[in-house]
């Protein structure tokens, strides 16, 4: 194998970058085995970091023809492979770090960086041989197999994977062009009234600053609502089961342009019904975002509104859709009953649930619960008896009741 590369050097590492075609890797880039470790038990460990996630790469190869990868990091085992430096002009610059790497011998070449990319290009190719000439960037360093060298190898392995971040939610949803959820949450932000200008707000928790008068909820929970939405438009309209696997692999690639709209007119038919039915909604949205609209609906004297707290803004839009796939009744009368109900945070069921009367604070890890009560005062025969006793427990703790259990929701 011979390939063009630039020659470069950081710290204690000579370095080599290049691109390899998909079918170099699988002929030339082998798993690790004694290269960091003699012990079995530590080669197994290293080997079993490679989970299952080579095969969504394997899909996202197969199936998404504007794919892009990072660089693989690779070692050449036992040492670098041979450099024929070329001389380069070009003006007044005169360079030598640009060549050709000759792997002339039985050199072994394993991932650093990338043995997901790895195995997912080899089973890709597998599924189709045609990518054979697709090219990923690759970084050579050169290692040895000594004790010292090892060491070095192993560190540089820990670092690059200690380091690497997974892309953020933040990034996902702000720039992401595959996965519809992000797609149509930019544009509700964008064109849908109750959430457009500064009635979301980007923070970098669920949680809501408490100096924010403005905004309905974060942009994070606004999509973790959209994405419940995704959920049951999969299950109702197109008849596939919402299993994490199934959503985290539909996210991967961007449908066709007419599934894009489908879900669209289906999310925008929530929300409307969510705008429409609900009375605080419908007042909210009149108020100018610059008059401070969510005061009266989140503040530190009463609560506010639950709607308005990211604690009951995500159970409330689970348990419409729970109802809506379950139940034969459409949004506008679901989002119609509960806006009968009570969601005041100062005031009981809310206490001691969501809002701490007496301190004047909010009350985390209460989803479950507030999910459950939600149902409960939605319409209880619709609740099954292990629901209702989960809810009775959950409750019973939360209020720290000592009484019989079985009556504790009978003032509710």
């Amino acid at each position: 194998m011979r390939i063009p590369a630039i020659r470069a050097k950081i710290g204690i590492w000579d370095y080599y970058v290049t691109t390899l075609t998909f079918e170099q890797v699988r002929d030339f880039v082998s798993k690790i085995d004694n290269n960091l470790h003699q012990s079995e038990g530590l080669k197994d460990l290293i080997q079993r970091s490679i989970t299952n996630n080579f095969l969504s790469i394997k899909d996202y190869i197969v199936g998404q023809p504007e794919m892009f990868f990072n660089s693989l990091v690779l070692a050449v085992y036992d040492d670098y492979p041979d450099w024929k430096e070329i001389e380069f002009k070009y003006n007044d610059i005169e360079t030598y770090q640009m060549g050709l790497l000759e792997f002339p011998g039985n050199h072994k070449v394993f991932p650093v960086d990338g043995q997901h990319r790895v195995e997912g290009i080899k089973a890709a190719l597998l599924e189709n041989p045609e990518l054979k000439n697709q090219k990923i960037a690759a970084i050579f360093i050169g290692h040895s197999n000594t004790d010292e060298g090892k060491q070095k190898t192993r560190r540089l392995f820990s670092t690059l994977n200690r380091y690497a971040k997974p892309v953020s939610k933040d990034d996902i949803i702000a720039l992401d062009e595959d996965d519809i959820v992000a797609i149509l949450t930019r544009k509700l932000l964008e064109e849908y009234p109750v959430f457009t200008g500064k009635r979301v707000i980007n923070a970098k928790q669920k949680a809501i600053p408490s100096t924010n008068k403005t905004a309905i909820t974060s942009i994070i929970t606004f999509y973790q609502a959209n994405l419940e939405v995704l959920k049951i438009f999969l299950k109702k309209k197109k008849g596939i089961k919402p299993t994490k696997t199934n959503i985290d692999t539909y996210l991967k690639f961007r449908p066709e342009k007419i599934q894009i709209e489908e879900f669209e007119i289906f999310l925008c038919n929530f929300w409307n019904s969510f705008k429409t039915k609900i009375n605080v909604i419908s007042d909210y949205i009149l108020i100018d975002e610059n008059e401070n609209p969510a005061t009266n609906y989140r503040n530190n004297e009463n609560g506010g509104n639950l709607i308005f707290r990211p604690v009951g803004f995500l159970p409330l839009v689970k348990v419409a859709l729970d109802i809506y796939s379950t139940e034969d009744i459409s949004f506008d009368d679901i989002f119609d009953r509960f806006n009968q109900i009570n969601l005041n945070l100062d005031s009981a069921p809310w206490h001691y649930v969501i809002w701490n009367p007496v301190n004047k604070s909010m009350i985390m890890n209460s989803d479950a619960v507030t999910f459950l009560m939600l149902k409960y005062l939605f319409n209880n025969e619709i609740m099954s008896p292990q629901d209702i006793n989960k809810l009775k427990t959950g409750y019973a703790s939360k209020i720290s009741f000592e009484g019989n259990i079985s009556d504790i929701l009978n003032d509710i």
